[in-house]
């Protein structure tokens, strides 16, 4: 395993973290647990500890997962472990440092090495954590109670709300997702490293491509890496990222991954030697199928949802749509894209059904491919809709 200094949190974080998603019995926490699943989500924590891998990250928004991680940290060497785990911001304080105490005691610890601020998507969740007395308040204050030793916060939101949080300056690290398909938070990861932030990569394999399942032209063009290890070494060649997730949901999980490990370790100089000439064929391969004009400035003049007619996700859609067209990523596509409207603010925003040309004339006055905005609207549409998805914790 590598370790990289986490930021002004000091700690020696591993490159990959165990994220706590996947392994657990059930996303209702009252749920019984299963011997078999109890005994499996062991087996992989132990696995993890075998590769190195320290960091264990779980929340309290995913169902058993606490309560069962609970059931072995008694167990493991304590000052070999970071342990994280994520509460969501309320608009009452005294309820978040409740949920706090709560996490502690299912994980039958005394104290977690990170806090994350779970969620802070949108204007409003960041309002609840940053304002005076507010939910970032208490979390400090737990820190000085010496229940917490780091404070951060998690995001699935739009990259201005990320950056703001950043800005704030007190949060000492951010989970954020960024990825080869999805480079969008690329200035947020800069901001952090400007405040020496520990930076936290979620969901790399799913969210970055659903990267567990490539289509074969994908695993074509990043020969001779596997889809998940050019993914990997995307991430981990940026200095200013510290960690990816794996979200195992068994012990042999890790394995894909600690590919890109020993990539890394073995490598002499600068590691994007090795993907820059995979990186440039997924680029020659998309302007093929889309056209250079349209892939060198798609995403330009573009409203946000909530600006765009309908509250259609319209950046969001015409992205899957890039990846479905030209890297044959379909199922990636419809899985992301069936989630709108069902999302909440975890992935906000409506499908393109409503495509009322006069009112998108109107939203796209400053993008350069207005018409084929509105025709790719709707090509995206059809190639992508089908039965309504719902994130895991709906489920």
């Amino acid at each position: 395993m590598l370790y990289r200094r986490f930021g002004r949190t000091e700690l020696e974080m591993p490159v990959l973290s165990c994220g706590g998603m996947r392994y657990q019995q059930s996303w209702k926490d009252g749920d019984a647990i299963s011997e078999e699943n109890q005994a499996n989500l062991e087996a992989t924590v132990e696995r993890a500890l075998e590769l190195g891998i320290t960091h264990l990250e779980t929340a309290r928004g995913y169902g058993t997962s606490e309560r069962q991680l609970g059931g072995i940290l008694p167990r493991l060497p304590r000052e070999r472990l970071i342990l994280q785990t994520k509460v969501a911001p309320c608009p009452e304080p005294e309820q978040f440092e409740r949920d706090v105490l709560d996490s502690l005691t299912r994980l039958r610890v005394e104290y977690v090495d990170l806090l994350g601020l779970h969620g802070i998507n949108n204007r409003e969740v960041l309002d609840w954590a940053i304002r005076p007395g507010g939910c970032l308040q208490r979390a400090l204050q737990l820190k000085e109670r010496g229940l917490v030793r780091h404070v951060g916060f998690s995001t699935h939101g739009s990259t201005d709300v990320i950056v703001d949080a950043i800005r704030d300056g007190r949060f000492e690290y951010v989970n954020l997702h960024y990825y080869w398909v999805l480079q969008d938070n690329l200035q947020a990861v800069r901001e952090a490293a400007e405040r020496d932030m520990g930076v936290f990569i979620i969901s790399p394999s799913d969210k970055g491509g659903r990267l567990y399942d490539p289509p074969q032209k994908l695993c074509q063009l990043t020969e001779p890496l596997s889809p998940m290890v050019y993914n990997d070494l995307f991430c981990l060649a940026n200095p200013e990222i510290h960690t990816i997730s794996v979200g195992a949901a068994r012990p042999g999980d890790f394995d894909a991954h600690m590919n890109a490990v020993e990539v890394l370790a073995n490598h002499i100089g600068d590691p994007r030697r090795t993907i820059a000439p995979i990186e440039r064929r997924l680029h020659a391969e998309l302007e093929q199928k889309l056209g250079r004009e349209w892939m060198a400035s798609w995403s330009e003049g573009l409203p946000a949802w909530d600006r765009a007619p309908g509250g259609v996700n319209v950046r969001e859609i015409l992205r899957l749509y890039n990846l479905a067209v030209g890297l044959d990523l379909l199922q990636y596509g419809r899985q992301r894209y069936n989630l709108l409207e069902n999302g909440g603010h975890w992935f906000p925003g409506s499908p393109a059904t409503k495509l009322d040309d006069h009112a998108w004339q109107e939203a796209l006055q400053t993008s350069p491919h207005a018409e084929l905005v509105i025709e790719r609207l709707g090509e995206a549409h059809r190639l992508l809709a089908g039965e309504a998805q719902k994130r895991l914790q709906q489920d």
